[in-house]
């Protein structure tokens, strides 16, 4: 009888202790850097010379066919934070407004005149989205995590204040709560496009001798100086990488928490980014996983727009419905899709699907070429070069490939035998098959996904902003009962937050216990509109 006793108490402990681990929620943290393609040394590019980000690779699983939705970066930003295709929620143009711009000249819509692919003039805007969809961290927020971002959003909507705890450059996982898990972002901008011209002052640390220039380069001195400033910016990003993981360390959390590492888009250079074929698209993603239970590479395909409910899934919530991607824990996805609308002062309509090995790309209007002369890139000298050299001749058929006229409204790349999508297969007979069966996955894709962006964007804006004007938030009303304090909005598809006492900011997410004398401040926001003016309520 005492064993029998002893054994149900062992199980009991060992139930106890499953429980627990099972409720457990695990410590989870973002390192999001700018305009990479996948030239680590972890990819078999050792030019750069990364330590930190070497380690983290060691420790972690390296994925190898992970793509951004868009070959820029706000709306492939857009697309992290909600969990849905910008086309869908009407961020895909690029950008918006200055107002919730990190980069850019706070007169360039003055200077360039952005009109729509009607010729109408397109005013600044934060896009509106559509009902029920939120910044992902909010469910996060609802399951108890402290959420930080530090410090970059460019969503192509001002960010809500309900999305995070903290929202700046000290946002940090060490103000949180006791035990409190939490969700860190930390965005690195060592690699952004800028910088190939803007980092003169610090030390060019890669040999432009030892680089290796992709084929639709030439070889000329301002291109090799630039793809070493490139790899030299890498550098510069290891050293900011390993700060994180010294910190994570003597906090006694490295071992415990999933770091992700990855670009937002592909490389930073001109045929790179903003483009959506693999050169814009294709990333560095790494994740190390706590007790570096998983190692090596994988070859599973992933789509930025399966990050928001993958968290969400590493924090044991429930994915909402209406996610558009799905959790990269849980299911494996065929194809990742991307789109491109207006870029800047130029609109072209463009959507991409690739399934790693083969990418297919399809133009929804006719265009002259697939390059188009965006004034923001030309500030990169390869750009500058690429333009004289082509009007002068002087650059060979690959090169001039970019600046030709178009032949196909479609494109198909060999990914595998041709990784630097120089061969266009789409009319090659000997693919005629591949390309029906992408071209019937791009068909599908477009019947079943909502598109805002198809319609000339000023209406888009109307409809956004009815009498060019931008829609408020209602005020927050509530009802105390017992001093359990019920808050209501009458806006639709609203987030909610309040703060006691003045005390910091928290999401609305349940009824608030307050107690006798508590002064208790609501608001509330739906994206793209404006937040409500605060509202009081005191337990009397």
């Amino acid at each position: 009888m005492k064993m029998k006793l002893f054994n149900l108490f062992i199980l009991s402990i060992f139930f106890a202790f499953c429980v627990e681990a099972q409720d457990e929620k695990p410590n989870i943290v973002w390192i999001s850097f700018e305009d990479m393609s996948p030239i680590l040394s972890c990819y078999g590019d050792s030019t750069a010379h990364t330590p930190n980000i070497n380690s983290l690779a060691n420790q972690g699983v390296v994925y190898n066919n992970v793509y951004a939705t868009a070959g820029v970066c706000a709306p492939s930003r857009s697309a992290i934070i909600t969990g849905m295709y910008p086309i869908s929620i009407g961020t895909n143009h690029m950008r918006t407004g200055r107002d919730i711009m990190s980069w850019g000249n706070s007169t360039y819509r003055e200077e360039k005149g952005v009109v729509d692919k009607k010729g109408n003039n397109v005013r600044e805007y934060s896009a509106v989205l559509p009902k029920d969809v939120k910044c992902f961290t909010e469910f996060l927020r609802a399951e108890g995590y402290y959420c930080t971002n530090n410090a970059k959003t460019d969503y192509q909507f001002a960010a809500p204040f309900t999305a995070w705890d903290e929202n700046d450059t000290k946002a940090h996982w060490r103000n949180r709560g006791d035990d409190q898990p939490f969700f860190a972002v930390f965005n690195f901008n060592e690699t952004h496009e800028s910088k190939i011209w803007k980092n003169k002052d610090y030390p060019q640390t890669v040999d432009e001798n030892i680089v290796h220039l992709p084929p639709y380069y030439p070889d000329v001195t301002e291109v090799r100086q630039d793809v070493a400033r490139m790899y030299s910016n890498l550098e510069l990003l290891d050293k900011r990488v390993g700060q994180i993981i010294q910190q994570l360390k003597k906090d006694g959390l490295y071992e415990n928490t999933y770091i992700f590492l990855f670009s937002d888009h592909g490389g930073p250079l001109p045929r790179q980014k903003r483009e959506v074929i693999a050169s814009g698209l294709h990333v560095p993603f790494v994740i190390k996983y706590p007790q570096s239970e998983k190692v090596g590479h994988s070859d599973q395909l992933i789509s930025f727009i399966d990050l928001a409910p993958s968290v969400i899934d590493l924090a044991k919530g429930e994915i909402p419905a209406y996610l558009q991607g799905k959790s990269l824990f849980s299911e494996e996805r065929k194809y990742s899709f991307a789109a491109r609308d207006r870029m800047d002062e130029f609109t072209s309509a463009r959507r991409s699907v690739t399934d790693g090995r083969y990418l297919y790309v399809r133009y929804l209007e006719n265009e002259t070429s697939a390059y188009q002369d965006i004034g923001y890139r030309t500030q990169v000298p390869t750009m500058r070069v690429l333009k004289e050299m082509y009007s002068k001749g002087t650059l060979n058929e690959v090169q001039s490939k970019w600046f030709s006229p178009l032949t196909s409204s479609e494109m198909l790349f060999d990914l595998e035998n041709d990784p630097f999508e120089t061969k266009n297969l789409a009319e090659d007979k000997s693919h005629q098959k591949t390309l029906k069966k992408f071209r019937s996955v791009m068909n599908k894709w477009m019947k079943k996904t909502p598109d805002r962006c198809i319609q000339p964007e000023a209406e888009m804006i109307e409809e956004m902003w009815p009498n060019n004007t931008q829609p408020i938030t209602l005020n927050v009303g509530g009802v105390y009962q017992d001093g359990v304090l019920k808050l209501n909005c009458p806006t639709e598809s609203v987030s909610i937050g309040y703060r006691v006492n003045g005390g910091k900011w928290k999401l609305y997410h349940q009824p608030i216990s307050t107690q006798k004398g508590d002064l208790v401040e609501a608001k509330a926001i739906r994206i793209g509109y404006k937040t409500s003016e605060i509202t009081s309520f005191s337990n009397e």
